[in-house]
């Protein structure tokens, strides 16, 4: 009698956790490859004065990508792309059908007659691109990594290509990195304000000449 109700105990446990987890699992399969979904909030970190997201990966050139699905990759900037663009006027955007590689120039940004572009993090082709982005240059500045999200792709080799671009401590030491050599670029006061135990300002860029911004976009943005 004791052996059948341990038995029945465990199937009850197992038709339980199959209820849980076996129904979360079988959620993806059932979306369209190529929606864009809302991903949770995620408790954000920062280092040297930039927000990070680590449930994000990164391209060096400080561009996001986030595997909405396994074939189903957002793009955007981080932080430190957001604080060194400041106020742009207008942004263009890669074109809906068109297929991007890992690591093209895909993004343009304008600023006071200058631009700047950035790269895709990932390789595939472009199923969405973020409307209010174009109506509102502003959006990824002031939300790189929630609202102001620029572009989603159909991705099948989206492993592969997250493989090549950084997360958790290697991110952390990369924008570390970045952080130092930006302040050491900067003229004060906007070089001490991006450190740690402080935010880094909205625009740290915005008394710098159009042509140093420019070059130190390209330097950063790997372009």
């Amino acid at each position: 009698m004791t052996v059948i109700l341990v038995v029945l105990t465990m199937v009850v446990f197992l038709v339980i956790d199959y209820l849980r987890h076996g129904r979360k699992a079988e959620t993806p399969a059932t979306q369209s490859a190529r929606e864009v979904v809302v991903s949770p909030t995620v408790q954000p970190v920062y280092v040297s004065g930039f927000e990070l997201r680590e449930n994000l990966r990164y391209h060096a050139g400080h561009t996001w990508a986030l595997q909405e699905s396994p074939t189903l990759v957002r793009v955007g900037v981080d932080a430190f792309a957001s604080r060194l663009v400041g106020k742009a006027e207008s942004i263009v955007l890669p074109k809906l059908g068109q297929w991007v590689r890992q690591g093209q120039k895909i993004v343009t940004v304008l600023r006071d007659g200058s631009r700047a572009e950035m790269v895709s993090p990932i390789e595939g082709e472009v199923t969405k691109v973020n409307d209010r982005v174009l109506t509102d240059p502003s959006l990824p500045w002031r939300d790189p990594y929630g609202e102001g999200w620029l572009f989603a792709a159909f991705s099948p080799d989206a492993a592969t290509n997250f493989r090549n671009l950084l997360g958790a401590s290697l991110a952390r030491r990369w924008m570390e990195e970045a952080a130092s050599r930006l302040r050491a670029m900067l003229p004060a006061p906007a070089g001490a304000v991006a450190q740690d135990g402080g935010v880094a300002v909205a625009d740290l860029t915005a008394h710098l000449p159009n042509q140093e911004w420019s070059k130190l976009a390209r330097e950063f943005f790997l372009t």
